[in-house]
Order: structure tokens, then C-alpha cells, then sequence
């Protein structure tokens, strides 16, 4: 009988420990959700004592740029607030209506374009960034080794075929006619001293060819996307002061007359604080180059 009396307690003493364990671990639990809880409460309270600043962005690289800014902004009492969108109308038309504040995704030369076509009123409020053009190796890697015949690829594009040109025409391996410029095919070369054949391309299509032909020349994006690293791999690239970094840097773009407002001021500021440059310096391997 003592021994089932002793069982008994020594089970029960088990069961209250066990009972115990578990109600430690509910209210370690509880107090984790209610501190998750107050933070998140804390986060929107503080989101409402904020200013919203609405963009409107490409995925790569510019999205990814405004998530970095988020913080800054945030510090200077704007909360920003990013809509990816894939194609390059509704993010100029959601600005122009009022419905977003700014966008971020594209150069001059295409918002002049949209501006004249579709009948906007969007203006640049600031250049942030560009995306260099660079001349990468093929089954040559040094412009010292060109020959007589040798074929480069190049985007058959008019805006990408021109940088490309003008790029090599910086390089010594050709010459354009004077006021060529953007708009320069390789109809307009003047002097070619090694005979250069030139394999026009679609734009995404030229990193394919490159084991069959001296050089490529591509923008940044393409270059990553075939494995180059643009920092290390270009054999030349636009300068930041070159025509071409200055018309297709890409932009904060507004409507008109919304270009100085204190938002917007505060936006185009922090993209091109030294915190943003670093984060692009590292992040996009020369790719994505801050515009100064």
C-alpha cells in the first residue's frame, strides 16, 4: 500500500511539473506576441505620424534603390512608399494624374519622348543614376589585339547602337562625322583603320555572340546577366562626364510645377547622399553608377 501511495504522489508531483512547463512556454509565447504586437502598433503609429511619398518604379535596379532610402526618408519624416510596376507607360501616367508623386525608372530622352507623344506635363526633378555602356571581351580581350576585319557586336537599337558607337569612336577604333552624336549608326562612321565589321543585334541578344566575335559592347544590365562583372571585365565603359552618361542617366521624375516641393526635394537628396552611392557602388558591381 505504500508503495501505490508512493506511485501516486510521485505521479502527481510529474504531472503538476509538466503542467507547469507548459504554462511557462504559453506565457513566454503570449509576452513574444504581445511584444511583436506593440511593435508592429508602434511601427504604424509611427507611419501615420509620417508624411507618405508615393514613387513609382522598375524592379532593378530602381526599386531596390528606393527600399534603401526608406530609413533616411523616414528620418526626415517622410514615409516612402514604392509600387513596382513592369512596363514604362502607367508609372509616368499614375504621376501625371496625381496618383503617385514621383517615378523612377527612366532617362530624358524617353520622358521627352512620352511627354511629346502622350500629351504629360512630367519634368525631371533629379538625375540619380546611369548604367554604363562598356566594349567586354569576345574572343579578344585587349582593343590592342584588333585586326584588320575583325567584327564587333553592337545593339541595332538607335539609342544603344549610338552609345555603343560613340563608346568605340572614344576608344580610337573609329570615327563618327561630325554631329552624329545620339543618333549615330554605323552609317554614319567616317573612318574605320582596322575595316571593322559590325554584327548588329538586338540588344538583348549581342552578350550571345560574343565567343564568335572580337568584342561586345553592352549596356550594364546585360552585361550581368552574361556573367561579366562590369567593374572587372569591362575593357572600357562611359565616363561619367561622357554625352552619353549625361543624357541617359536615369531620373526622379515629376509632374510639372511639383518639382520643388519639400517631398520631393527630400527625395532626390537622400538618393544621392553618400549612404545611397555606397549602397550602389557595392551592390551593382559598376553596373549602376551614381550620378553625381
Amino acid at each position: 500500500m505504500t508503495k501505490k501511495i508512493l506511485a501516486a504522489i510521485l505521479g502527481t508531483t510529474l504531472t503538476l511539473a509538466a503542467l507547469t512547463g507548459c504554462g511557462s512556454s504559453d506565457t513566454a509565447t503570449n509576452t513574444a506576441t504581445k511584444d511583436e504586437a506593440k511593435t508592429e502598433a508602434k511601427t504604424e503609429e509611427t507611419a501615420k505620424d509620417l508624411t507618405p511619398l508615393t514613387v513609382a518604379a522598375s524592379a532593378t535596379p530602381h526599386a531596390e534603390i528606393l527600399e534603401q532610402a526608406k530609413p533616411l526618408l523616414a528620418e526626415q519624416g517622410y514615409d516612402l512608399q514604392v509600387t513596382v510596376f513592369d512596363d514604362y507607360v502607367q508609372p509616368n501616367l499614375v504621376v501625371e494624374s496625381g496618383e503617385f508623386d514621383a517615378n523612377y525608372f527612366q532617362h530624358v530622352p524617353y520622358l521627352d519622348t512620352f511627354n511629346e507623344e502622350q500629351g504629360t506635363h512630367l519634368v525631371n526633378a533629379g538625375g540619380i543614376h546611369y548604367e554604363p555602356f562598356g566594349i567586354y571581351p569576345g574572343q579578344k580581350s585587349s582593343l590592342d589585339d584588333i585586326a584588320d576585319g575583325d567584327v564587333i557586336a553592337v545593339p541595332n537599337d538607335t539609342t544603344n547602337e549610338a552609345r555603343a558607337l560613340l563608346l568605340l569612336q572614344d576608344n580610337g577604333l573609329l570615327t563618327l562625322k561630325e554631329g552624329a552624336g545620339l543618333t549615330a549608326t554605323v552609317n554614319d562612321i567616317v573612318d574605320n583603320p582596322n575595316n571593322i565589321k559590325f554584327q548588329e543585334l538586338e540588344a538583348a541578344q549581342v552578350a550571345r555572340v560574343k565567343d564568335e566575335v572580337a568584342f561586345v559592347v553592352l549596356n550594364g544590365n546585360y552585361a550581368l546577366e552574361a556573367g561579366f562583372s562590369v567593374a572587372k571585365d569591362a575593357i572600357a565603359y562611359e565616363a561619367a562626364d561622357s554625352e552619353a552618361a549625361k543624357t541617359y542617366v536615369n531620373i526622379i521624375a515629376v509632374a510639372e510645377g511639383n518639382e520643388n516641393n519639400d517631398g520631393i526635394k527630400a527625395l532626390v537628396s537622400v538618393l544621392k547622399s553618400d549612404e545611397i552611392k555606397s549602397f550602389i557602388e557595392k551592390e551593382y558591381d559598376g553596373a549602376v553608377v551614381a550620378f553625381e
